[in-house]
């Protein structure tokens, strides 16, 4: 986790820096020192980065991780089965932050490898540190991407198609992924909802063919959705496919 959390920092420093290339000062009190072959961030221009990415680190970890599907599979799967607000939702957040935490951290690591401590180690500048960090998180945005999608924003943002998707920008993989995990989100959340919809369509018409209208058919289907969704143990089910389906692409 701080792997990640001090990569993120570095690829905000390294925009700030790019935009201060020549010493210039960025705000009042803050100065910026680049040599040619390392960069030095002041301590009040870390402080003032570390704030900005706490503000941006939520948005960051949904939309360039698996927690986006994540998310939305389990807020599908409490709908299907019809406990309301059981688990709660800072129980289902909390569940699919640790299970992207663990799916991310090889790339994580990765990223620090190639993009943070070279720029420690003053080996390159924060713009050369950045494009080498960020390969990582290309390559496996790309492994989950839609051609479609990526067509879209292409076209969207006039931007010429790349040789290679390796050579995709940011700007254009991150939302192409974004649409692409949102429906494979409702794809796998449809299918959950078959069984649990197969139960109340059972129930509703065993309780209207002998009358009993006094219980709404979604209360009575509860109780047997959850026996069944205990006795196949289908959190182990869920939660293991879905990050099973992170490692067999």
């Amino acid at each position: 986790m701080r792997t990640g959390l001090r990569f993120l920092l570095m690829m905000l420093a390294s925009t700030l820096t790019a935009a201060a290339q020549g010493g210039s000062a960025i705000l009042p009190g803050v100065s910026l020192t680049q040599g040619k072959g390392s960069s030095t961030l002041s301590a009040p221009l870390q402080i003032v980065v570390l704030l900005t990415l706490l503000t941006l680190l939520p948005a960051i970890i949904m939309s360039v991780t698996p927690f986006l599907r994540i998310s939305i599979v389990l807020h599908f799967l409490r709908q299907a089965l019809g406990t309301q607000s059981t688990p709660s939702n800072q129980v289902l957040i909390g569940l699919a932050l640790f299970l992207t935490i663990l799916i991310m951290q090889p790339v994580a690591t990765e990223m620090y490898t190639k993009g943070w401590e070279p720029i420690e180690k003053g080996e390159v500048t924060a713009q050369e540190g950045f494009d080498r960090g960020t390969q990582p998180l290309r390559k496996f945005l790309v492994r989950y991407v839609r051609e479609k999608d990526v067509r879209l924003l292409l076209e969207i943002s006039h931007t010429p198609a790349p040789a290679r998707p390796a050579d995709l920008g940011l700007a254009v993989l991150v939302p192409a992924y974004m649409l692409s995990e949102l429906k494979t989100g409702f794809q796998i959340g449809a299918v959950l909802f078959l069984p649990f919809l197969i139960i109340d369509l059972v129930v509703a018409s065993i309780t209207l063919s002998i009358g009993m209208v006094q219980l709404p058919p979604v209360m009575l289907s509860a109780p047997f959705k959850i026996l069944l969704f205990v006795l196949v143990d289908g959190w182990n089910l869920v939660i293991g496919s879905l990050v099973r389906s992170f490692y067999q692409i």
